[in-house]
């Protein structure tokens, strides 16, 4: 079994159920920062000062104190920010993006590649942003710069790196960076009941993902998650209908909604970890006793030492949410949905990881998406239930 290291600064202490990072198998895995020190809410060194407030700005304030605070995180693990090979940003207002990338690549000689969306909301009252980092030990070497013929962006990230076996690439929109949307990603304004945008754009990214992949010398065959943003959901089985065209066996997934995407009339988002594959690397397709999904995912794949789970909402796929996991309408003043509804998933994610030879103990990152953050406190409750100290990074 692969050791698991929690990683701590000096860092604010979150007030919620989560550790500072952790380390597994050389990789960093570290929590989420937001620009908080969970005492007053967001410190001053992280706002404009309110006797000054055309001096400044708040969201490269909060920029900076977010990754000063990953620098020793990152420092405590042994590593730095050198060593990061994949980025995911929240952005409560994509209108703040263009100060946050001023910042951000100020940290980085290379900047490792990226997903950036937006989010109807971040935890701490006043936060604009949360970043999210993924990194590894200096023992590993270094990591490969992964190009493609694909359309270079206008912000500063790369297309993908390679590091040890894995392969992170960036978040793809269906953009040229030249004209926006480009003419084979979108329907033609002379024949609009003609096919049908989201799938134009979700062909257009996938093909770019093949070739992301081949330049690092790997496939689609070959990857290990999957993260899907959508600005709307009802554009989820047209999606799901060409993303099963891509695969043999469909990668576990993660599928949300997303306040908003970084280039105009872009509608979808798709972010791929994966592995370069190699003589005794096995790649394994794990099924438990939960229910079956509807779409085009698998449960869990693992790799190496790694276990990659999809992400689980409280359902049985038959009838919607089951029973068990949401109050009886006679009983309305009796119980808690949220508590319900997380208890179903974990008992779901103890079971995968169980069929996967591993347990909730040997969890190295969460990602958790609420549709309510005043749900918030009923689901870190429940959360803690499941973990020994200390609880994974989330």
């Amino acid at each position: 079994m692969t050791e698991l290291r929690t990683v701590t600064s000096e860092n604010p202490r979150p007030l919620a159920n989560y550790t500072e990072a952790s380390i597994a198998a050389g990789m960093i895995f570290p929590a989420g920062q937001l620009a908080s020190d969970f005492k007053t809410g967001v410190p001053e060194e992280a706002r404009k000062h309110p006797s000054f407030p055309y001096y400044g700005s708040d969201i490269k304030l909060q920029t900076r104190f977010i990754m000063e605070n990953l620098k020793r995180t990152f420092a405590a693990a042994g590593s730095s920010l050198d060593n990061v090979v994949k980025a995911q940003v929240f952005l409560t207002d994509l209108n703040d993006f263009a100060g946050f990338d001023e910042i951000w690549k100020a940290y980085f000689s290379v900047a490792p590649p990226r997903t950036t969306v937006g989010t109807t909301g971040l935890l701490v009252k006043d936060t604009l942003i949360e970043i999210d980092l993924i990194g590894y030990l200096p023992e590993l070497g270094s990591y490969q710069i992964v190009s493609s013929g694909n359309p270079k962006p206008l912000a500063n990230y790369s297309e993908a790196f390679a590091i040890g076996d894995l392969v992170f690439a960036a978040g793809q929109l269906a953009s040229d960076f030249k004209t926006g949307v480009p003419a084979e990603a979108r329907k033609a304004d002379n024949f609009p009941y003609y096919g049908s945008d989201i799938k134009l754009q979700t062909r257009f990214i996938m093909e770019n993902l093949k070739r992301t992949f081949a330049a690092a010398g790997s496939s689609l065959d070959h990857v290990l998650k999957a993260q899907v943003f959508l600005t709307d959901l009802d554009h989820f089985a047209a999606f799901d209908e060409v993303w099963k065209e891509y695969f043999k066996v469909a990668p576990p997934r993660t599928t949300i909604g997303t306040s908003g995407l970084l280039i105009k009339d872009t509608l979808i988002e798709i972010d791929l970890i994966g592995y370069v594959p190699r003589e005794g690397l096995t790649h394994e397709v794990v099924t438990s006793a939960n229910a079956k999904p509807l779409a085009n995912y698998s449960e869990a794949v693992t790799v190496g030492p790694f276990v990659f789970a999809a992400g689980q909402l409280a359902s049985d796929f038959k009838t919607g949410v089951p029973e068990e996991a949401r109050k009886h309408p006679s009983f309305s003043y009796y119980g808690s949905d949220i508590k319900l509804q997380t208890r179903f998933i974990m008992e779901n994610l103890k079971r995968t990881f169980a069929a996967a030879g591993s347990s909730l103990d040997q969890i190295v990152k969460a990602q958790v998406f609420l549709t309510d953050l005043n749900d918030f406190a009923g689901f870190d409750e429940v959360w803690k239930e499941y973990f020994r100290v200390p609880p994974p990074r989330r």
